[in-house]
Parts: structure tokens; sequence; C-alpha cells
């Protein structure tokens, strides 16, 4: 099973603006987009959305909070990874056939949610329901991660990624906001259904999308698909420092982001205020971002856009000291959030893709979801003690230790510019 080797694709960017632009207006970055869309549509109606329905149905905090187990699939993904590997689903192919097969089982159990009905003395279906949702719309990321990384060559998978990442943060945006308005105007039912209904869209793109080619050595066995990702990663030359690199690249910015709205609020401004500038405004300067970021990459490489995409985020990040020390300004606060939402944008495209380029393409389902999960530790455990280092330090000496977290993370990058040898050298998708 062993492969040749080749030097990642992670170094210079060798593109004309011609390639480049063509790349940008390829089909492949709008199958991205839409992919995207369909991932991060179901995230927030087990979340917010549902938590929104509980408490209107009368259920104490407690119980809500407890809601928020339902998640585990997106932690635990990479334990039921391998079987995407393996096994493809009739004739379909191996990623367009599970692809559909999620998104088929995902559109169901919205709609079982929908009908779920839960009540204060009853939350029994509404739970399983939830937990249905959350575990086939992980299993749609899996497979999704897989699709991108063995149809994009290695030099597109920084804009395929920005591209998936925005496509995802706009499939958010309907389900949280258009969600809970849908739900106002309608009834929480219904916005399930309907939304379920755009779900079933979603394989529209699947049905039609070519299938990435079968790349060679890939597993025969289910034991091979459990055990040959792993061995195949941990031997490599630098595995573990890259590990170390997925841990600490955004760490500094997202202790940063776990904090901002209490912050904002401490310091006067208004909930109107933060929703305006903060939510809406940020969000398209986090697109910008994304999009700007994967351009960028197809021009200077993915190693050089790492290391200046994470000062971006560490200037930008300082940006919130400042901002500590000035009275309620709008037009600062747009400023500061202008800058932080680009640059964590930029960052988001540059590490999305750099994890794609891991990946092997013969396992690319198993060690995908293994660095994405491992990629959610920080977020998860890193940032629940910043409420207390914010009480101990102060909102400016909190965001000066956030910018001086970000240093490990480049210090790695700096360290190990090659910070992994290639995947397999396997030519799939790389000429067309």
């Amino acid at each position: 099973m062993s492969q040749p080797r080749e030097r990642a694709a992670i170094q210079p960017g060798a593109r004309s603006w011609r390639d480049a632009l063509r790349t940008v207006c390829s089909a492949r970055m709008l199958i991205a987009a839409l992919m995207g869309f369909a991932s991060g549509l179901p995230l927030l109606l087990t979340g917010s959305v549902l938590q929104a329905w509980l408490s209107d149905q009368g259920v104490d905090l407690a119980r809500i909070g407890l809601f928020a187990l339902v998640g585990l699939p997106y932690t635990l993904k990479f334990l039921w990874s391998p079987l995407f590997d393996r096994y493809s689903v009739a004739r379909l192919g191996r990623r367009r056939g599970w692809l559909l097969a999620m998104q088929a089982a995902l559109t169901a159990a919205l709609l079982g949610l929908s009908l779920s009905a839960p009540r204060a003395d009853d939350l029994v279906m509404v739970s399983v329901a939830a937990f249905l949702v959350a575990l086939f719309s992980a299993s749609q990321d899996i497979v999704i991660d897989a699709y991108r990384r063995e149809s994009l060559s290695d030099i597109e998978l920084g804009f395929g990624s920005a591209m998936y990442v925005n496509g995802y943060r706009v499939g958010m945006l309907l389900a949280g906001g258009g969600g809970l308005i849908l739900a106002d105007w309608l009834s929480f039912p219904r916005m399930y259904q309907l939304l379920a209904g755009v779900m079933a869209l979603s394989m529209l793109v699947s049905a039609l999308v070519p299938e990435p080619p079968l790349p060679a050595g890939r597993p025969r066995t289910l034991t091979e698909a459990v055990l040959l990702p792993f061995r195949d990663y941990f031997t490599r030359d630098g595995a573990w420092l890259a590990l170390g690199f997925i841990l600490l690249y955004k760490l500094g910015d997202t202790l940063a982001s776990a904090m901002t709205t209490p912050f904002y609020l401490d310091l006067g401004y208004s909930k109107t205020e933060i929703g305006t500038v903060v939510k809406l405004f940020g969000f398209w300067a986090t697109l910008a971002g994304a999009t700007l970021g994967g351009f960028l990459i197809l021009r200077i490489g993915l190693t050089r856009a790492l290391w200046w995409f994470g000062l971006g985020q560490m200037v930008s990040t300082a940006g919130f000291v400042v901002l500590a020390g000035l009275p309620p300004s709008v037009p600062a606060l747009a400023a500061v959030i202008a800058v932080e939402n680009l640059t964590g944008g930029l960052g988001t495209a540059a590490f999305v893709g750099f994890m794609g380029a891991l990946t092997d393409r013969r396992f690319t389902a198993t060690q995908y979801a293994l660095l994405s999960s491992l990629m959610g530790v920080p977020r998860v455990l890193a940032s629940a003690p910043t409420g207390w280092l914010a009480q101990a330090l102060g909102w400016p000496g909190f965001f000066m230790l956030c910018v001086l977290i970000a240093l490990p993370g480049l210090l790695l990058l700096r360290l190990g510019r090659h910070l992994m040898p290639a995947p397999a050298a396997e030519a799939v998708a790389q000429a067309r």
C-alpha cells in the first residue's frame, strides 16, 4: 500500500493572473460554494434555532442546555469516517453516492424534527430527531470535505476552501437568522419543513457533479480503511509538527472571538449597534476576506499565505486593545470589525486549504475528519477559561494575551517551512 511521495504543492503559487482568474471562474468553485451551503444549513437547526423552539415551548434552561450534547457527532465524526473511504453506495460512486444518501437521510431527519412536537414534559422525540439531524449532517460534512479534496488540485484548494467557507456561512445565515424570521411568520414546524425542502434541493447538485477518480491504493477492507490512514499520516516526517500547528494557528483568534460580545456590551455599545455592525457588517467582511484569501493563495502559494494571513490575524486582534481604550464609537467599532473579520476570513481560507493538502486521496474522508475534529478542540476547551482571564487581566490585558498566543503557531510555521511531505503522489484531479 505504500506510495511514492513528492513535496506538497503548498509552497509557492505559480499561476499567472489569467490562470488564477480561470480557476476562480471555474465550475469547480461554484460546486464548492454550493456544497458549503448544504454543509452549513443544518448546523444551527440543532443549535440556536432549536433552543429558541424549546424555549418557546416552555422547556427550562437546564434541559435546553443539555441539548448541546446532540452536537457530539460533529466532534466524533472521525470514528465512522472510514466507512466512506471503504464503501460505495450502489453504482453512484464513492463520494457522490454517499453524499446523496446522507442528504436524503438529512432531509428525512429534518422532516422528523418538524413533527416532533416538543413539550416541557416530553422531549424524547425531539431529542432523537435532533441527534439524527446532527449525525447525518456531520456525515455529510465528511463526504463533502473528501469530495472537495479529491476534485481540486493542491493549488486550487485554497480558493476552493474559501468558496466552501463562504457557502457554509450563507447556509448558517439562512438557517440561523432566516430560520427564526420564518418561525415568527409561519411556525417552527413549518420552518423546519421549508428548510428540509431546501436541503432536498441540494441533492440536485450532488446528482449532477462529476465523481472524482478513484485513487490507486485505496483501502480494500474495512480494517485497511481504519488503520492505514493513521499509519500513513503518523509515519510522515513532520506529522506531529503539523498537528501542533493545527491546534495553535488560530488559537489567539479563537480565544478573542469567544469574549467579543461581552466586551462590546461592557464598553457601552447597544445591542442594535452590535447586531448591525458586528453581525451583519462583520459577516460580509468575513466573506470578502475568505474570497480574497483564496485568490491570493493562487498567486503566492499556501505556505506564504499562512504566514502573512497569520500575521494579519495577530495584528487585527491587537485592534481590540485599541478599542478598549476608546469611548464608544461606531466608526471605530466598524473599523476594528472590518479588519478582524477580513483577516479572519483570510486565515480560515488558508487554514482549511492547508488541512486539505495534508490528506492522502486514498483516505481523504478519514484523515480530513480527524484533522477537522482536532481543529475544533481549541474552540471547545481553550475557550472555557476566557471569562476568567478577562476578569483577571482586564480587557486590554486579555486581548494582548490573545495576540501573544498567536505567536507559537507562526513559530511552528517558521521553523518547519515544509510542514509535511505530500500525500501519495497519484495524479488524480491534477490535469483537466
